[in-house]
Order: structure tokens, then sequence, then C-alpha cells
């Protein structure tokens, strides 16, 4: 199998094809860092540049096309503009895209594709949103097909899917605590599947996947990342990377794995925390500076074992489940600045959830 990748960012979805066998062929990604870091990793993937200046039909036919879309407008954290936002209404040209390349292949390629995006497109524009999401997809199957909104009062839910006579799409909200990295990050993850009725096999069925366990819920007016039940709302720390709508949500209980200081990294300042003994914590006297390439602000902090530091960039690589120094240098061997690293991290995926989907494809005709 063969998959392009839009918005493609640093590679999360080519990285993660690569790991089910399937062959990455070409990326559309706009940012300079990114496109250096996959132009590292993948030296043989095409860059296509600015998707609205892409066209379907003279580009490689591929059998799976991938796009996060800009998720800034529609984040319970961002405007909330919705698909209207500037950035978020980019979505239409990755369906432009498809639809073109469809006609041109006589409705061959791509024969499946995968959107992700934040759990708050649920819930803009009353619901609006992502209805038009779906509905989108489902007309690049079936022209003319209409999808009606569920009730207000019970709003889209973090599961489902839609059959057509010959296709099926389904999503599906995974949240990377449960797969396998010890941060909380909930997304939509949706599959459709323009030639068969077994979207839903990819998300659903039960078997082949080691973290498999996730219980479907409603979909609300949820933050990026839900309170891990059992830990109480003080324990749940945010970490903005430098973006408004993504960030990187720690697990407290499980993240204390990844915070091993040594004077290679370059950190911040280890400040000592003092705790009451009811889980309110107040800052006590500063401990020694540690070297750093960058300046430092407080939301770029964890707080761990009554001590607050900032995240490395190795780190962020580990939560998202990036492989160590993934981000670190560039194509032409130049380090990457740690602050586009963290940037680029935040609006990334996390690895194992897409792994998950990429193999579960991979296995079907």
């Amino acid at each position: 199998m063969t998959l392009g990748s839009l918005f493609d960012g640093i590679g999360g979805f080519p990285l993660s094809a690569v790991m089910a066998g399937i062959k990455p062929v070409w990326a559309s990604e706009i940012e300079a860092a990114p496109i250096s870091i996959t132009k590292r990793h993948f030296p043989d993937m095409r860059h296509l540049g600015d998707i609205t200046k892409i066209n379907g039909a003279d580009i490689e036919p591929v059998d799976i096309i991938t796009f996060g879309s800009p998720c800034q407008d529609l984040s319970i954290s961002g405007h909330r503009a919705g698909l209207e936002g500037e950035r978020s209404g980019l979505f239409m040209e990755a369906t432009r895209v498809i639809k073109e390349m469809r006609v041109a292949t006589n409705r061959t390629y791509p024969a499946r594709i995968v959107w992700e995006n934040v759990p708050g497109a649920f819930s803009t524009n009353s619901g609006r949103d992502f209805q038009t999401v779906i509905q989108e997809i489902a007309k690049i199957a079936e022209t003319g097909v209409s999808i009606p909104r569920p009730p207000k009062k019970s709003g889209w839910l973090a599961a489902g899917g839609i059959m057509g006579d010959s296709w099926s799409l389904a999503w599906r909200v995974l949240d990377a605590q449960y797969w396998g990295v010890p941060q909380r990050r909930r997304r939509i993850f949706l599959v459709a599947d323009f030639g068969s009725r077994n979207a839903g096999e990819v998300l659903f069925k039960q078997g082949g996947g080691a973290r498999d366990n996730q219980a479907g819920e409603n979909a609300g007016e949820d933050t990026a990342g839900n309170s891990y039940k059992g830990v109480k709302q003080h324990s749940q720390f945010t970490v903005d990377v430098g973006h408004s709508t993504d960030r990187i949500q720690i697990h407290p209980e499980l993240a204390v794995t990844l915070h091993t200081l040594n004077t290679a990294d370059h950190q911040a300042v280890d400040v000592p925390f003092i705790c009451n003994g009811f889980g309110d914590y107040k800052q006590g006297s500063v401990g020694r500076t540690i070297l750093s390439r960058d300046d430092f602000t407080t939301s770029d902090l964890i707080v761990r074992n009554y001590s607050v530091r900032r995240l490395t960039p190795l780190e962020c690589e580990r939560l998202q489940g990036y492989p160590d120094g993934w981000t670190e240098y560039g194509h032409d061997n130049k380090r990457i600045p740690d602050s586009q690293r963290y940037i680029a991290l935040g609006n990334s995926v996390a690895i194992p959830c897409v792994e998950f989907i990429m193999k579960r494809l991979s296995k079907q005709k």
C-alpha cells in the first residue's frame, strides 16, 4: 500500500505507515522546520508544498490519504470559529484534492482516507461542523448524500459510523494515555473506505490492538485531554508547547518515567515545591539553574514530586511516541531550534494511536 500525507507536519502519519508496512509517497506541508525534519527521515518522499496549489489529478495516486487538518478554529481552547475559520477551512482543500484524484483515477484512488482532529470539532457551530466533515467525506463516495445532525440534546457521540451501499466511514475518539504514551491527548480519528463497508472494522473490531480497551462516551465540550479517572483536577498538569490549541497534557502517574536529568540535556530551572498534604502546592526556594538555549515561560513547566521545570524536546518526543531525537536535526544536519521543535510536536499526532489504525488498514485488501 502507498500513502500520501496532507498537512504532514513532522511526518507522524508517514512514520506510522512505515511501521505498518505502508510506503509514504508524498507529503504536503508549508512550514520549513517540519519539512526539513521529514526530509531527513524520508529522503525519498516527495514534498508538494502548499495544499492550495495542489491539483489532485496531477500528483501520484496513492491508496491512502491522511490529513490532520489545522484545528485552531475547532478547539475548545481556540477561537471556536469552526470550519469557517481561516485555517480549519483548509479541510475543504483536502477534500478537493481527494476528489480530483478520484476523478482522475476512475474513482480508484485513494481507496481510503484518515482524518484526525480535536474533539472540539463535535461541538463547534452547534455540531454543524462535524456534520459538514462527515457529509463532505461521504460525498466523495456518493454525490448528493445528506447526513442528518443528531438531536442537540445528545450531540455527536465519541464513536460512530455511517454505511452506504458500497462505502463506509467511522470515527472514534482515541486518548493517547491508553495507547502507550504517558499523556492525556484525546483526538477524533475518522476512517473512510470508498470501496467497502469495512471502515468500522478498522476502529472497532476487537483483537490485534494491545491497548484496544477504551470505552465510548458522549462527546461534549471537553477540553483536549480529560481528567484521568481517579486523578483529581489539581493533578492535571498542562504543558503549552507554544500553540494555542494543541497542548500536551501530562499524565502525572505515568510521566515520571521520562524525567531523567543529566548533563547532556538542556533544561530549565529546578524549583522545589512544598505540599501541604491535601494536594495543594506552594513554591519553596529556587534551586539551581540548568543551561538552556531558549527562554522559558511558566506555561511550559511541569510539576512532579513537588518540583517544577520545563519539559525537554526529547521528553515531548517520547510523550508523542516518536523515536528519540526525531525533531533534533533537519535534512541538512542543522539543529532545529527548540522553540520550533516544541511547536511541531504539539501540532503532531500521538504515534501509537496512528500506528494502530495504519496496521488495521494494512491488513485490508
